[in-house]
């Protein structure tokens, strides 16, 4: 019963830890582009802007 318990703990640990990365990877702006998936794919909004 108790390695039942081990591994169950270890899994919700994981997870726990899978959604918090994933939690601050949202907010994290760092290295963000244009798209929503914070890939960097797209330009920066500031390099983006031309000044006439």
């Amino acid at each position: 019963m108790e390695t039942q318990q081990i591994i169950i703990w270890i899994l919700f640990l994981a997870a726990a830890g899978f959604m918090g990365w994933r939690i601050w990877k949202s907010f994290d702006r760092r290295n963000t582009g244009g798209c929503a998936k914070g890939c960097g794919c797209a330009a920066d909004k500031v390099t983006s802007v031309k000044i006439k």
